[in-house]
């Protein structure tokens, strides 16, 4: 029985390499995305995202779909988005203590029109989409999901693909509901060949296919002066309230190989099934307010993010392999409460500025988890930014807005215990710092 076992390894990781050669999965693993660590436009950026759910850009289609509606023109919008990341872990075995360093790049685009003009009630009717690619657009299908004995970050990899569809429209008064998708891959491969002892292959054959998952997105605004109020002024006016609701989703692989390894392991081969998810998104649930003035706007939300179902998904991930392990060794996760606060301010009829802190609790209960060794922290969170709206152009006939926005992520100090794959512990100190800049133009028509 060794000797199967041994080769065993090999033909592993003939089949590992010869799939990663068809596939670009190449990226750093990761349990959040670019809306959910840093925020999509830069507004969302300053803000440390506590008024995305009253943005009426096309990032609209992931933090509150129904607020497509607040502004009845169309918008074209690109942007890109650049993330430093210092990364640390005081190890004592290990030379320095930068971790992870690298950085994450999009390229973003998104689109919003009225297609109420199509049908013959006339009612607006909002189309919003908003796509993303890593590396400024040289990088979409990343995936990378590993063990490792040094420490790996949570929340920080790359995520190269973002894509969101949603529609909006007004029900009532004041009243607006929109629904979204979130659109992420989820790729099966499946390898055949023969190999040599020293890893030379013959006959292969690979089959891949990526199938989408689509994933809902739930939100309602409402303005409260326009409802209770229409025909007058009350306490009410200038007061808005938000609901969300985003159902949990991942990014899958399955490998299934099958490998004949010559003068060792005849047909029909060795079979071996690897089974792993990255990238994933909790079930979310909001609730914001905001108060709008004559130029300014100050608002807040609470989100509830339930990371314990990622405990499910590690349970039948073979990499992370959790049914492997005893039951008090198992990963785990809370269900957290984020608070948001924001506020804007219009200096003049060209420029705003605004900014908002946030406090995100870390969802990753257990600090001791073998083998996989994963680290995250608690995190303060504080944006500033800035946009320029010129409403005429030498060629525009509609405005033209550009926003900028900053944001600084600081990682609270948090121990953990780092246990490698022999059994040995290791006492380290997890912490770090993320700067983050946005830019993006939108186009108005």
């Amino acid at each position: 029985m060794a000797m199967p076992s041994r080769f065993s390894v090999r033909a592993l990781s003939v089949a590992i390499v010869s799939v990663a050669a068809g596939l670009p999965f190449t990226a750093t693993a990761s349990m959040g995305n670019l809306g959910t660590t840093y925020g999509v436009m830069p507004v969302d950026v300053a803000t440390a995202q506590s008024l995305s759910m009253f943005n009426d850009q096309v990032s609209a289609t992931y933090y509150n779909p129904a607020y497509l509606t607040k502004d009845t023109r169309g918008e074209l919008t690109t942007g890109i988005l650049h993330a430093e990341q210092e990364l640390r872990s005081a190890n004592p075995n290990a030379n320095g203590d930068v971790l992870s360093n690298s950085p994450s790049q999009h390229v973003l685009i998104g689109m919003k029109t009225n297609l109420g003009s199509l049908t013959r009630f006339k009612h607006p009717l909002y189309l919003g989409f908003i796509a993303g690619v890593e590396k400024y657009g040289k990088e979409m299908l990343a995936f990378d999901s590993r063990t490792t004995e040094s420490g790996q970050f949570l929340q920080y990899g790359k995520e190269p693909l973002f894509l969101n569809v949603g529609g909006a429209t007004q029900i009532w008064r004041g009243i607006s509901a929109g629904a979204s998708v979130r659109v992420t891959l989820d790729a099966q491969a499946q390898l055949d060949a023969v190999s040599t002892l020293g890893g030379e292959t013959s006959r292969e054959r690979l089959a891949v296919n990526a199938e989408p998952s689509l994933k809902t997105i739930l939100g309602t605004n409402i303005d409260l002066g326009s409802t209770f109020c229409p025909d007058s002024d009350c306490f009410l006016n200038g007061w808005e309230t938000a609901l969300t609701y985003r159902t949990k989703s991942s990014a899958s692989t399955s490998v299934n190989s099958n490998i004949i390894v010559t003068q060792t392991i005849p047909e029909p081969g060795l079979s071996l099934a690897v089974t792993t998810i990255d990238s994933f998104q909790p079930e979310t649930i909001g609730i914001g307010a905001q108060y709008k003035g004559e130029n300014w706007r100050v608002g807040g939300s609470i989100e509830q993010q339930n990371w314990s179902e990622l405990e499910k998904e590690f349970a039948v991930d073979t990499i992370k392999d959790q049914q492997s392990a005893a039951p008090a060794n198992r990963i785990g996760f809370d269900d957290i409460l984020i608070p948001r606060i924001g506020a804007e301010y219009t200096l003049s009829e060209h420029f705003a500025v605004r900014g908002g802190i946030a406090y995100e609790e870390s969802p990753l209960k257990t600090t001791r988890n073998p083998e996989i060794n994963y680290l995250d922290t608690d995190k303060i969170v504080v944006g500033l930014g800035i946009s320029a709206t010129y409403n005429r152009t030498r060629l525009l006939a509609y405005p033209v807005r550009l926003d900028v926005g900053y944001q600084y992520q600081q990682l609270q100090e948090r121990d953990f215990t780092l246990v490698d794959f022999e059994g040995n512990e290791t006492p380290v100190t997890a912490d770090g710092d993320v700067h983050v800049i946005s830019g993006s133009i939108t186009l108005k028509f």
